[in-house]
Parts: structure tokens; C-alpha cells; sequence
């Protein structure tokens, strides 16, 4: 494959597994490295496509984080009409399908593992992980993230049961689920960034035969809005506003005495997609 290029599943399910030219090493024991031809991508993974690649050409010689792996034999208690999937396959990737396209994309013929059979000890554990993985990730739009969280719904049965499984506020998922009632032509705009999340929530609470009306709307009233004065008169001149500290947020986070749940809300209510991943990526640095 092309370095660069946007790996989907089922191409990555072609070329590992019994499709792979790496020979099969002797059966026994719980190795931490195994060779790619001992690997499956999970057929359940939430995520449509596995997105550009590029950001982990580094696993050719270093790979930061094992792959988190069921056996087969626990896969296909949950699962048995996937065998055809994953072929000949000893592991079953549940958090890692992104680092096991990169190894092949790159040329890395092997992978650090960790074997976790009680991930798999029922449909919705084994879905959770992989929704976990992904919630949060720059290149896992709201809309993917819409769809995974509505999976792992139907397959818990309630909302009560996916918030506790994803150690999420009932509010968080309301409010991705609401992005699923979105008209399709919006919903790609909003997976395109042509639409704020926000304004895309509002959108979503309008009847679905109105909404492309109303996002037409608003796209007039935007482009009739008067452009800013480039030179005031003084004397009519607004007042500066204090700049935001962060010492200053901080003070309000604890008069408020608001928890992480309901800050991550309000940060996405306030937030547009483009702040969101502007967010995340801070605090990945800082972390």
C-alpha cells in the first residue's frame, strides 16, 4: 500500500490473518510479540474507515502501545458467524486496528500484544473497548462517533446501560445521538467541517424536511451580516475586553464545583469541531 494512503477493514482483513505470506509460528503460550499472520482486525470495529495512516509511520521501528487482543477461541463465543473473517487468525484486535494497518502499510512484520480474554466476556464489554478506543480521536469524526455510540446502544439494550459501559454522562450520549437525526446531506457537511457541531445539534432538533431549509437559512443570515468597522471612532470605540486567563477559568471551574462529565459537555456545546480537535490535541501535549 501507499504510504499516506486511508486503509478501510476489509482491505486490511485481505492481507493478514491466513491471507499473510508470514510464516506461523508453533502454538502455546501467551506471547507479547507475535508475527501479523497471527492477527485479525476486529470485523466489529465502529469505525467505517481507518483514516490516513501517515501518523504512525514511526511503528516501523517503534511501537509505543501493545495492541490490546481476545483470543480466537473467546472471539467466536461471542461471535460465530465471523470465522470466515478472520480466517486462520490466534488474536482478534480489539484496541490497536489502526497500529496493525500501519505495521503492513509500513512494512513492520510483527506486533506487541496483550491478550485480555475478559474483554470479550459479553457482546457489549467486547463493543465498549473498541468505542472507547476511538471516542476522542482527531481523525474519528462525530458522525462515526454518532454511530458507534447508537451500536453500543442496541446492543446494551439502554441508554443507562451504554453510559455506565462507557463511563459516560447520559447527556453526552443524548447529545451525539441527537447528530443521528441529522438530514444525510448535512451530516456529511458536518463530517466535512461545513457545519459547526453546535449548529449542527440545533439543526438536528428541526423537523428532518426542514432542516436543509434551515441550514439555508442560516447560511443567508450569516453572509448578511455587517462587516466590523476596520476604523471606529474612538470615542465610540468599544471598551477592551479583559483577556481570559487561565487562572481565571480555573476559578470558575471550582466556584461552580463542576465535574469532568459536565465539563467535557459544556467544552463541546461551546466548542466547534475545529476547537474540539484544537482542544484534544493540547491536551494530549500537556499530558
Amino acid at each position: 500500500m501507499a504510504r499516506g494512503t486511508r486503509t478501510n477493514l476489509a482491505t486490511l482483513a485481505g492481507v493478514v490473518g491466513d491471507n499473510s505470506p508470514v510464516d506461523r509460528p508453533p502454538v502455546g503460550g501467551t506471547p507479547t510479540n507475535v508475527p501479523l499472520s497471527e492477527l485479525a482486525p476486529n470485523p466489529r470495529n465502529p469505525r467505517d474507515d481507518l483514516g490516513d495512516l501517515s501518523d504512525l509511520v514511526s511503528i516501523t521501528g517503534t511501537q509505543l502501545q501493545p495492541a490490546l487482543v481476545v483470543t480466537r477461541d473467546a472471539y467466536l463465543k461471542l461471535y460465530p458467524e465471523d470465522e470466515t473473517k478472520i480466517g486462520l487468525a490466534r488474536w482478534v484486535v480489539i484496541n490497536g486496528c489502526r497500529r496493525l494497518a500501519a505495521a503492513e502499510n509500513f512494512g513492520r512484520p510483527n506486533l506487541d500484544i496483550v491478550v485480555k480474554d475478559e474483554v470479550a466476556k459479553d457482546r457489549e464489554t467486547l463493543l465498549a473497548a473498541a468505542v472507547i478506543e476511538n471516542v476522542g480521536r482527531r481523525d474519528f469524526d462525530v458522525i462515526e462517533e454518532a454511530k458507534a455510540v447508537e451500536l453500543l446502544i442496541n446492543e446494551c439494550g439502554t441508554v443507562d446501560k451504554a453510559s455506565l459501559k462507557l463511563n459516560k454522562s447520559k447527556a453526552w450520549i443524548s447529545y451525539r445521538r441527537s447528530l443521528l437525526k441529522l438530514a444525510p446531506e448535512l451530516q456529511t457537511a458536518l463530517r466535512k467541517g461545513e457545519i459547526a457541531v453546535r449548529t449542527a445539534r440545533s439543526l438536528a432538533q428541526v423537523p428532518p424536511e426542514a432542516q436543509v431549509q434551515a441550514w439555508a437559512a442560516e447560511q443567508q443570515r450569516e453572509h448578511k451580516k455587517p462587516e466590523p468597522d476596520p476604523t471606529p471612532d474612538p470615542e465610540n470605540r468599544m471598551p477592551t475586553r479583559t483577556p481570559v486567563t487561565a487562572a481565571k477559568v480555573t476559578r470558575t471551574f471550582r466556584r461552580l464545583e463542576a465535574d469532568p462529565a459536565t465539563l467535557a459537555d459544556a467544552l463541546v456545546d461551546y466548542l466547534d469541531a475545529d476547537g474540539l480537535r484544537t482542544l484534544i490535541q493540547a491536551l494530549t501535549d500537556r499530558h
